[in-house]
């Protein structure tokens, strides 16, 4: 899923991913332009998945 794809769709994404990892929040969950290392970096905190493994997530939801 490339940038453009998840800002296109982040809403819809942000409700599933807080549908699976109950404990994250909407500060967690703050995308914007030029975040992506630092929101990769939260839902890696909280969720104790590689960069690659929350990429890889997001794209199948």
């Amino acid at each position: 899923m490339t940038k453009l794809e998840i800002k296109g769709t982040w809403n819809e994404t942000k409700g599933k991913l807080k549908q699976k990892y109950a404990d994250l929040t909407d500060d967690d969950l703050l995308f914007e332009e030029g975040k992506e290392d630092e929101l990769l970096g939260r839902l890696q905190k909280k969720t104790g998945q590689t960069k690659e493994e929350i990429r890889d997530a997001i794209s199948k939801l």
